[in-house]
Formats: structure tokens, C-alpha cells, sequence
């Protein structure tokens, strides 16, 4: 199948650009044209944040009750389009089919679901004393989502806004824009009211860079890379409008002397090389104590052997290929520092996996013995390469797992809860998970330092899209 979607999503009716200009979409396991669409610009960012603004009044004054039925309308339809979202997801990134119509489609619905329910009991208005106390929606925002989880984004995104009563203007990546289309279709088949959500494809520069410096924009959300990031906060801030984002990781994980070796590192393993490494939130620096070095290598190594590279289509492959040629050859040349760093490389390495001469397939790869000043340890790969570091006592094993200008995730492992606990308290990460556990769509995501700031997912990703307003007076109630 060849997508064709030209046209974008603007005050309730698929348009025309204002100047056409076709960007082709790889399939990146294939390295063929899976489909084209068109880029926007600036004329397109305007006609869609004058439509967003225009549905804000009647739509900011819509009850929660209404949102809520809008919310249910919105599952229903979503349901509807699963397999071909999923279909979508792992044509334009390469998923495997089985995590596209698992993780990467499934979340969209837990994100919606997770919604409904806290829309179900979510206070608007309370009094306190004499005050009222009003959460109001912030106003008409900009959405920039990135490829790697396509409906996770969105969803995250544009969810609690719509139940906080926002309007807003969706840029998808270019490289994953079908499933944001499908989506676009899902809110349309909804009913959502016209202008109220809008969708725009093209790059940061045309749309993106537009988007957060627009004056009729009041607040920015943002998923991406921390340097990006940095470029939408610099764009928003002459008009001093909220920025919420959500940006790059390098997560720890601690595996302490008394952990169950065999199962922590199986998991993480696993868990780098989902979605071909490319996850914010990867365990990607192993931290392992200097006397197990060795059994966790040959632990990591037999894991890495079973992983299965390969054809998207298949439902044996585990790992498909990375999003872009762009990416595939960043994640080489990573590689390529690692060995030339001095790190150990205990499987993988440069080039195509045997047998896969066409797609941007990168083999599974694990290095040890690796310094965290090395370049590998201290900058987002994006892509299945883990890093083992050894660490001499639990202390140092916290001072390297901070010593990062990251902090989004970081996970502990220890046959001690209170142990894990106690290390896990001190690492400074939005999400710590001991012992393999793992949250839900109202678990809050979001990081310290240059992972971000705001939250996303559930009660606080709604109230990331709220302002309150305090109405004092003994009329107040």
C-alpha cells in the first residue's frame, strides 16, 4: 500500500497547502517510497492557529460532561482505525507488526481511557475560604510530535488537551505522519467541533519554528531531542508563552550486588533493543558491580542472540530497522566511537545484520567496560546499543548514574525493596522503576535537568494544560 496525503487538517475540513511542495516517506525497511505528503509553512500555520483561535471561545466554555462524551466518542473511533494505525505506524517507522499493534497502537487507547476516567471525578472549581479556585483551559497550543512512539505522542498530547478545553494546531514528524493522519480522522469521525483541533505536516524549521514563536499560541508542547527543544524554548519566549516538553534520556540502571542477575539483565536487555533502541526512556547504561562484570556480559550477550532482526511484516522479528538513513548512519558512527573510545564490544558492531542488505537495519549491540565520559555513555544514541559500566560501591554506582545532563528514567534492581528504594530515591529522574515494575497511562512521564519539564499522561497531563485562576470575594461561591 502507497499513502498519498497531501492535503492537512484545518477548521474541520481537509485543505489544500498554500504551496504545495511533496516530501516522500521512506520505508526504512525497505528504503522505498512507502508514501508522500505535503510540507506546510508559515501561510499554513496561520490559517491554522486563526481556526484554532476562533473554535477556543465556544470550545473553552464546553462542561467537563460534554469533554467527557467527547472523550468516548473519540475511543470508539479510535478502535474503529486500530489495525490500520498499527498498519501505519509500521510502515513509516519500521515497528515490528507485533509491537505496532501492541505497545505503539495499544497506548493510544490507554491514553484516552486513562482520560475518561479522570474526567469522571477531575474538580474544575473548589472553594477554599472565600476563594474560588477555577481551572481553565491555557488556551490555543501547538502540539510538535516526534516519530519514534507516533500515537503515544499524539495521544499524550492532544488527549488532555481537548479534556482540558484547548484548541490546538498537531505537528507530526514528517517521518511518521500516516498515523497522525489516521488520527486526524478519528477526531473528525468524533465530532470534534470544527477548528478545535487542527493538523499541519512539515518540518521544524517551516512549521514547527512558526508554530512556537506565534503570537495567537499560548502554549508549546513539545517532544523531541533536548537540542531542539532548546530552539522551540528560545522561539516561545519572546512572547512568553508556557513550554512544556518532553526531551532526550540516558537512563540508568542499577543492578545491585544482591540483584537476580539472570532476570534484571534479560529484561533490560530486551528493553534497549524495543522499538530498534529507540525510546527516550531506555535503560541504556547498565551500572554492574566490578566483580559481576563478567557473568552479566555473558548474560547480555546470550540475550542479545535471540533477538530476531529483520522483516517489520514478520511476527517473529523483534528488533526492525531505525526510522531514517539520517538515523542509521548516526547510530554507526556512535558505534564506531565506542570501539575507537576503548570500550569492549561484547556483540554487534558496524554495518547491517547478515543477510539484510537493504533497510536501516543496525545490529543489536552491547559494549562494557565502558567510562562514563566516554561519548557513547554520555550522549543519546537512539538506536539497540547498550552500554556496561562497573561500579566498586552502591555510592559510586549513584554518582555515575547522575553524573548525566539527563534525568528522565532510571530503574534500580535489588532483592531489597527498602534497598532499591533507598537508591532509587536518590537518583534525580522524573521515573524510577525497582525491579522491572512498570506504571500506566495515569503514571506521570516526564523528566529533571535536560529531559524536560511538565508532565504528560493522565491527571498530570491535564493539568499541564491548566491555568487557575483564583476569583476572590465573599460572592465568590
Amino acid at each position: 500500500m502507497t499513502y498519498d496525503n497531501r492535503q492537512f487538517y484545518i477548521d474541520g475540513a481537509w485543505v489544500d497547502p498554500a504551496s504545495p511542495k511533496v516530501f516522500e516517506v521512506i520505508n526504512p525497511a525497505t528504503e522505498a517510497v512507502a508514501g508522500v505528503i505535503s510540507m506546510g509553512g508559515a501561510q499554513d500555520v496561520d490559517r491554522a492557529v486563526a481556526a484554532a483561535r476562533r473554535a477556543f471561545d465556544a470550545y473553552s466554555r464546553t462542561t467537563p460532561q460534554e469533554r467527557l462524551a467527547l472523550m468516548e466518542r473519540i475511543l470508539v473511533a479510535y478502535k474503529a482505525h486500530y489495525d490500520e494505525i498499527a498498519q501505519a505506524i509500521s510502515t513509516e517507522m519500521g515497528a515490528p507488526i507485533t509491537l505496532a499493534k501492541g505497545s505503539q497502537t495499544r497506548i493510544g487507547v490507554g491514553h484516552i481511557g486513562a482520560m475518561i476516567e479522570v474526567l469522571k471525578t477531575f474538580k474544575f472549581e473548589e472553594i477554599r475560604g472565600k476563594v474560588r479556585l477555577v481551572q481553565e483551559p491555557v488556551g490555543v497550543c501547538a502540539l510538535i510530535t516526534p516519530w519514534n512512539w507516533p500515537m503515544n505522542q499524539v495521544a499524550a498530547k492532544v488527549v488532555p488537551a481537548l479534556a482540558a478545553g484547548c484548541t490546538m494546531v498537531l505537528k507530526p514528524s514528517e517521518y511518521s505522519p500516516f498515523s497522525a493522519i489516521l488520527w486526524a480522522k478519528v477526531m473528525h469521525e468524533a465530532g470534534v467541533p470544527a477548528g478545535v483541533f487542527n493538523l499541519i505536516n512539515g518540518d521544524g524549521i517551516h512549521v514547527g519554528a512558526p508554530l512556537s514563536s506565534h503570537r495567537d499560541i499560548d502554549m508549546v508542547s513539545f517532544t523531541g531531542s533536548t537540542r531542539a527543544g532548546t530552539e522551540v524554548a528560545r522561539n516561545a519566549a519572546a512572547s512568553v508563552k508556557r513550554v512544556h516538553q518532553e526531551l532526550g534520556g540516558k537512563s540508568p540502571n542499577v543492578l545491585l550486588d544482591d540483584a537476580d542477575f539472570e532476570r534484571a539483565v534479560k529484561q533490560s536487555v530486551l528493553h534497549v533493543f524495543q522499538n530498534s533502541g529507540q525510546s527516550c526512556n531506555a535503560p541504556t547504561r547498565m551500572l554492574v558491580p566490578a566483580g559481576k562484570m563478567a557473568e552479566v556480559e555473558a548474560i547480555a550477550k546470550r540475550v542479545a542472540a535471540t533477538v530476531v532482526v529483520g522483516d517489520p511484516a514478520s511476527e517473529k522479528t523483534n528488533l526492525g530497522p531505525v526510522v531514517s538513513k539520517l538515523q542509521f548512519d548516526r547510530v554507526e558512527g556512535y558505534i564506531e566511537k565506542g570501539i575507537a573510545e576503548g570500550a569492549s564490544l561484547i556483540t554487534g558492531g558496524t554495518g547491517r545484520p547478515e543477510g539484510l542488505a537493504k533497510g536501516y537495519y543496525v545490529k543489536p549491540t552491547i559494549f562494557s567496560n565502558v567510562r562514563n565520559d566516554m561519548t557513547i555513555a554520555r550522549e543519546e544514541i537512539f538506536g539497540p546499543v547498550l552500554c556496561i559500566l562497573p561500579y566498586a560501591t552502591e555510592e559510586q554506582a549513584v554518582q555515575i548514574a547522575n553524573d548525566t545532563p539527563y534525568g528522565l528514567a532510571a530503574y534500580v534492581w535489588s532483592a531489597d525493596n527498602v534497598r532499591a528504594r533507598r537508591v532509587g530515591n536518590r537518583i534525580r529522574a522524573g521515573q524510577v522503576a525497582l525491579n522491572g515494575a512498570s506504571g500506566d497511562m495515569s503514571t506521570p512521564f516526564g523528566g529533571f535537568k535536560a529531559s524536560g519539564n511538565g508532565r504528560e499522561y493522565g491527571e498530570f497531563g491535564l493539568r499541564d494544560f491548566l491555568e487557575v485562576k483564583a476569583v476572590i470575594g465573599v460572592d465568590a461561591a
